[in-house]
């Protein structure tokens, strides 16, 4: 069945930890977006949400960095982190291990992907689940990226695992949604933590909502770490959350920056065909 939702957010983790800091007008109009989000998510009636992710170290390391895995599971815990600094009580979500190697066997056709029976939840999946889903009621289908330890997959390999995943999504009977989870322009960890280049952010969001594949596999990693930190590398799942929406154009629901939380908060969504 065609995939019945395609969209992408922030996960950062401020916008938990430090929820309290926030100018409240700000941090209400982005909570409101979020759980927007998930009323639309909802209202596709979605077997399973696939959420691809960013690695922060939380499952993989060095001594084994996959360019893309997918969880395979039926059921996950999270988050990793301490639950007083995320404020994001641990609990076990729900998976669907026989749903999830039928979208494994499928992307493995044409992306090199690895897969986990074992997958904690880090910020990058729990922040955003605890707007989206709040009652842990759809099982989460985790997908990862590499963005985090160079050498990084080309933007153009992020693209065909976006393609790679609506492929498998499309040929299976049950309702997929999708949404990528990442930073735009961000320098978590370093003395320029806060720090937000907003004109840039905009720009990638024209060309995220463009569905411009040319334009938006056009950065340089070197580019990417000028202008939008070495977070900006979490592109990669915003580029695979297009290219799974097939040519479908984007709307920005929302987009602020916000320094205490590190980045420009976007919601956003592809506008599949029916």
């Amino acid at each position: 069945m065609p995939l019945v939702y395609c969209g992408a957010c922030s996960h950062a983790p401020g916008i938990t930890a430090r929820a309290e800091r926030a100018d409240p007008a700000k941090r209400a109009a982005l909570e409101a977006a979020f759980h927007r989000m998930g009323e639309e998510i909802r209202a596709t009636r979605p077997d399973a949400l696939v959420v691809i992710a960013a690695e922060h170290f939380a499952n993989f390391f060095m001594n084994n960095m996959p360019a893309f895995a997918i969880g395979m599971a039926d059921s996950y815990e999270g988050p990793i982190e301490d639950e007083a600094f995320l404020k994001i009580k641990r609990t076990t979500v729900p998976g669907n291990k026989a749903l999830s190697r039928k979208l494994i066997e499928k992307v493995m056709q044409t992306v090199d992907v690895a897969y986990a029976e074992e997958w904690k939840f880090d910020h990058g999946i729990s922040v955003p689940l605890h707007f989206l889903t709040p009652n842990y009621d759809l099982p989460i289908i985790p997908a990862n990226i590499n963005c985090q330890g160079p050498p990084l997959a080309p933007l153009a390999r992020a693209w065909a695992f976006g393609e790679a995943l609506r492929a498998a999504a499309d040929s299976v009977p049950e309702r997929i949604a999708l949404i990528g989870t990442g930073g735009i322009s961000h320098w978590p960890a370093t003395p320029d933590s806060g720090k937000i280049n907003a004109a840039w952010d905009q720009e990638f969001l024209r060309r995220w909502a463009a569905n411009d594949r040319a334009a938006l596999l056009s950065y340089s990693d070197a580019e990417i770490y000028r202008d939008g930190g070495q977070g900006g590398f979490e592109i990669r799942t915003f580029i695979a959350a297009a290219a799974a929406a097939k040519g479908a154009k984007g709307t920005v629901q929302f987009c602020e920056p916000l320094p205490i939380f590190a980045v420009s908060c976007t919601i956003a969504r592809m506008q599949l065909a029916a």
